[in-house]
């Protein structure tokens, strides 16, 4: 048989397609579809289960804790968002044949190689009051009381965020890296023959022909820290008194820590549809006029 024929034929390509959506929806539909039902529970994860309707949901969309975790995990997304400026600049100058540019790639997939966990460990030295090296260079450029980053409410979460970002600089340098070095060097050089300046060349050649691949970026960077955890976890467990306190994390701590897998499935539910939304809203704000039309 002929793969013409084989891909004209609608149960042979049911076929085919049959494991991955079983897998698809073993590993992905099914869980979702638990977590909304055990929101609609009381549970403790033990003991029998008492449906109580939408309480749980209602609970939620009133509980201000919530909506500060989420406040957090927005205002990641949003300095995430600019920090890919960051990242397209630095690329730019990598993929303009600077010296040592294969050097310096390597050294951003560094944070890659690592993980989570390993570098919240790094980085609670880091920003170690006493002993720290953050603290220890301000107080040789005269600062007499540096502060404690990890436990002072009022700065711990810009400090995560400094973490956070250099974790996934490797990673969205390396995709900015990759369309860049696919744009044809003949337009770069025909740029220059007519006189345009380097940040002409990135702004209204480079730019543009990437534009898809920043799009793309974008919705990973805000989906990415709307669900953020580990990191956090490790290094503070959302305090001091909740100032670091993310939804993923405020989620974690209802259903493990207090053992209220009810109320911790309504809001992993919540943060599902949260992200959904964001999503979508993205995808419509960054889209062609031709891919409206679809």
């Amino acid at each position: 048989m002929s793969v013409n024929k084989v891909m004209s034929n609608k149960w042979m390509i049911a076929f085919y397609v049959l494991p991955a959506l079983i897998l698809v929806g073993i590993l992905i539909f099914i869980p979702l579809g638990l977590s909304a039902y055990y929101g609609l529970m009381d549970w403790n994860g033990i003991g029998e289960m008492e449906f109580i309707g939408m309480e749980n949901y209602i609970n939620a969309v009133q509980d201000m804790k919530f909506w500060d975790s989420a406040f957090h995990s927005f205002l990641l997304a949003f300095f995430s968002t600019l920090s890919l400026i960051v990242y397209l600049a630095i690329s730019m100058i990598l993929a303009s044949k600077i010296k040592g540019a294969d050097l310096l790639r390597k050294i951003y997939l560094i944070p890659m190689l690592l993980s989570s966990v390993a570098i919240a460990q790094l980085w609670i030295k880091v920003f170690n009051p006493s002993n720290g090296i953050l603290n220890k260079m301000l107080m040789g450029l005269g600062v007499e009381n540096p502060p404690a980053w990890l436990a002072n409410p009022d700065i711990v979460l810009y400090a995560i965020f400094i973490p956070i970002l250099w974790q996934y600089a490797g990673f969205y340098i390396l995709i900015y890296y990759a369309a860049l070095k696919n744009i044809p060097e003949s337009l770069i050089e025909a740029a220059k023959i007519d006189g345009a300046t380097p940040l002409q060349i990135a702004y209204r050649i480079k730019l543009p022909l990437i534009a898809g691949v920043v799009k793309v970026t974008i919705v990973l960077a805000i989906v990415g820290s709307l669900k953020y955890f580990d990191l956090i976890y490790v290094m503070t467990g959302g305090g001091p008194n909740g100032a670091s306190e993310v939804m993923a994390s405020y989620m974690y701590k209802l259903a493990f820590s207090t053992n209220d897998f009810g109320y911790g499935s309504a809001i992993g539910f919540l943060l599902l549809v949260i992200t959904l939304i964001v999503t979508v809203i993205v995808r419509k704000l960054t889209a062609d006029k031709e891919e409206l039309q679809y």
